[in-house]
């Protein structure tokens, strides 16, 4: 009997061992994922990958039963943005109402893990929210709407009369986010209605109409405010990056070189000018990148816009060099360094600038200036489409707001969501 107890015991350890493990490495996964969701190096057929293992560790949780679900909900002792996902993906499967009410509340409470509840509402399948969107949607409360919204724009769905009901709220918060899904959701109906809230006093607020106005097709006032933006010397650091960023990719190229100058000439930091640079797609500048390649702390990101432009992937054509020795940019093993900013070059070739110059001089005749070229090409739907089939996430993510911009009305493709269901996007896409 004795025996028999010891091993039960140890059997019973041994799956605690197991599905606890499950819940941890599903709870990291999500963190590199995110990161993953934004990177330099990654693809979509890389995130696919990743993925898959994701969801095997979500299904072993699953597999586990209330046992699962409890050892998950022991690890919100320490809550962030992994744990609440697994938390939430759970509460959604196993339809418990109750405790996804508890989690959407620490969302609320908790924004350092706000991004894990909201990835789960994007990750599960659109089946398992039948009922649950809607009742986020139709509520009182001003957050659960939000994340209801958001939930309608992460799968592609169009909120309907929810969605003006929002715009309409006297919550500011929810008044944003109804703004940001509906240039999303290419809601051409409500252009007009954004387009009058460009007076509101809040900047962030007309920020976000500007911006919706100009994704649903608006090309006059949404386009001249965003360009004033640009701009304005005391507006909020990012909401102005943000702003150059957007125009610079519907302008013109004279309009372009006098952002890009405005830039340069008020002292913005010069990675902002090479991003900007970037975006406006101008070979003009490509000259001026090649130069910025010999600073080891703008290499990088200086050969990304270089491929931007021109389409080219400097590993795979033998354009880049060996990192160099002893350089680090982001957070290291030294105690006292207290530098803890991520590397936002993490994963991008170190270009090597003699090759690339000779390979400029080879092939620039065919890149004229003055002319928008994005990933070697004028930017079309045809070429935006390709990008997102096989670009890197930065590059995705470009082109699918480059693809709202030239087809008005056009979802914005959601290039975060699962591997699966964007493959399957894009195969109805390309038909």
């Amino acid at each position: 009997m004795i025996d028999a107890i010891s091993i039960g015991r140890s059997e019973s350890q041994q799956i605690r061992v197991v599905v606890l493990q499950h819940v941890e490495e599903a709870a990291h996964l999500h963190r590199i994922r995110t990161v993953h969701a934004h990177a330099a190096h990654v693809r979509l057929l890389h995130l696919g990958r990743f993925d898959v293992r994701l969801a095997a560790h979500l299904d072993g949780i699953a597999v586990a039963g209330e046992y699962g679900t409890r050892l998950a909900l022991q690890a919100l002792e320490q809550p962030d943005a992994g744990t609440l996902f697994v938390v939430t993906v759970r509460a959604i499967e196993d339809r418990d109402l109750e405790r996804l009410d508890t989690v959407i509340e620490l969302g609320r409470i908790l924004p350092e893990a706000r991004a894990g509840l909201v990835s789960a509402l994007g990750w599960v399948r659109s089946a398992t929210l039948q009922g649950i969107t809607k009742s986020m949607l139709m509520s009182s409360h001003p957050w659960q709407c939000e994340l209801g919204l958001e939930t309608c724009a992460m799968h592609a769905v169009d909120p309907g009369r929810a969605l003006d009901a929002a715009l309409r709220d006297p919550s500011p918060g929810l008044r944003v986010s109804a703004l940001r899904v509906a240039g999303r959701c290419g809601r051409r109906d409500l252009a007009a209605t954004c387009l009058a809230e460009l007076d509101d006093g809040d900047e962030r607020y007309a920020f976000e109409a500007a911006r919706a106005a100009l994704l649903l097709g608006d090309r006059a006032e949404s386009l001249r405010f965003l360009e004033a933006l640009t701009f304005k010397q005391d507006l909020n650091a990012n909401l102005r990056i943000w702003a150059t960023r957007l125009v610079l990719k519907v302008v013109g190229p004279t309009a372009a070189q006098s952002i890009l100058a405005a830039l340069a000439k008020d002292a913005a930091p010069i990675r902002d000018v090479i991003k900007g640079i970037a975006v406006a797609g101008d070979p003009h500048y490509v000259s001026w990148l090649i130069a910025q390649m010999e600073d080891l702390k703008l290499a990088r990101l200086a050969g990304e816009a270089f491929a931007l432009i021109t389409g080219l992937d400097l590993a795979y054509l033998d354009l880049e060099r060996k990192p160099p020795e002893g350089v680090e940019f982001g957070p290291n093993d030294d105690p006292a360094d207290d530098n803890v900013a991520l590397d936002e070059d993490e994963g991008l070739p170190w270009p090597d600038p003699d090759k690339i110059a000779g390979w400029w001089k080879t092939n620039g005749a065919r890149f004229r200036p003055g002319t928008r070229f994005f990933m070697g090409e004028v930017p079309t739907p045809a070429q935006c489409l390709h990008v997102l089939k096989s670009g890197f996430q930065r590059q995705r993510i470009v082109a699918a707001e480059y693809l709202t911009l030239l087809v008005p009305g056009t979802v914005l493709f959601n290039t975060a969501a699962p591997a699966w269901r964007q493959q399957r996007l894009l195969m109805s896409m390309q038909a």
